[in-house]
């Protein structure tokens, strides 16, 4: 009888620990095992509209059968009442534990957001606004709000100069108040002491570079020729000539589709047209590049107080000392012009 009971003993246990294993493995293939179908990784988008419904809906859009059951298991177990915004990147290989313990927490993944070099705030706000969860016209209301420029120690005019074009990684969900502030940073963080120096010695602010690094942006796409062309405009500068830079005239009429400067266009009324009004617009044209703040605080000292567009379209410039040369090369350039049919 001990020896049946012995044995009757050893077959039960063998049964449970079958049943066990069994368990641990459907466990195991339905919560640790990989969840994304995808070949690589996807990245779900929770706003502050979505549900625990919705959720299930994105996570099931590309999850496995099998991982989707055991990631439903796993919140009707353990909760997910608070739903927590944000971009969150679902890798090929986490488990539908690892997706719920990554929403749980609330674990977002960054994204690079890039400031690009535009002439507007509302282009900002809207290039902005694409990358982000932020409202576009929540973002250019501040950007265009005297007291929040006034914060930053700007004004509606300069605001434009505190972004630097660059590709910065934040949260999908950062507010506007704390991108303004990371923006902010961003800028105090470009302008080092070597860099305030030169402006000091320009005799310049951080805003007043900008406004004439954005003039050198709009004026030539050639990097060799920008230290050229800042030295241009700081020796009109010092000498309280007007700048008479064709770009502002554009921003003045606010229409920047115009090929071809004409006279009657000089005399727009607008304190951006240098041609009318002197020293430096209110501010930036755009949005400046980097290169183009550096090649103001090392422009080329030279003697040169003109520019015009050089008649081969090359995008460069010709430059002179004197009004006759200037009028000269003017007049090879507009007759390239009027060669082209450009009006």
């Amino acid at each position: 009888m001990k020896k049946k009971s012995s044995k009757g003993l050893k077959v039960l246990c063998s049964v449970i620990a079958i049943i066990l294993l069994s368990l641990l493995c459907t466990g195991y293939y339905y919560f640790y095992t990989s969840l994304s179908k995808e070949s690589e990784t996807t990245y779900l988008y929770i706003d502050r509209d979505d549900s625990r419904d919705s959720v299930f809906a994105k996570v099931s859009a590309i999850a496995k059968p099998h991982a989707m059951k055991g990631f439903e298991t796993l919140v009707n177990l353990r909760g997910y009442d608070n739903v927590i915004r944000g971009r969150y990147g679902v890798k090929t290989d986490m488990s539908a534990n690892d997706v719920y313990q990554m929403f749980k927490r609330g674990e977002q993944t960054p994204l690079n957001v890039p400031i690009p070099s535009v002439r507007t705030l509302d282009r900002l706000a809207g290039a902005v606004a694409k990358k982000l969860e932020l409202d576009s016209l929540e973002l250019l209301h501040a950007l265009t709000d005297p007291s929040v420029c006034a914060k930053y120690g700007l004004d509606t005019c300069t605001m434009a100069s505190m972004f630097i074009p660059d590709s910065y990684n934040m949260y999908w969900t950062v507010s506007v108040d704390e991108f303004l502030d990371r923006m902010k940073k961003e800028s105090d963080k470009f302008w080092n002491d070597d860099r305030m120096q030169k402006a000091k010695a320009l005799g310049l602010s951080p805003a007043e570079v900008s406004t004439l690094a954005s003039i050198v942006t709009e004026e030539t796409r050639a990097t060799a020729e920008k230290p050229t062309v800042a030295g241009l405009y700081i020796n009109r500068l010092k000498k309280g000539m007007l700048l008479q830079s064709d770009p502002t005239v554009k921003f003045a009429m606010h229409d920047f589709t115009i090929k071809r400067i004409l006279n009657r266009m000089l005399t727009t009324d607008d304190p951006y047209n240098t041609y009318k009004y002197p020293g430096l617009p209110p501010g930036p044209i755009r949005i400046p590049l980097k290169e183009d703040l550096d090649a103001v605080l090392n422009y080329e000292h030279h003697d040169y107080i003109y520019m015009c567009a050089k008649e081969d379209f090359s995008g460069t410039h010709n430059y002179a000392r004197t009004e006759a040369e200037h009028q000269a090369n003017a007049r090879r350039y507009h007759q390239a012009l009027n060669a082209r049919g450009i009006r």
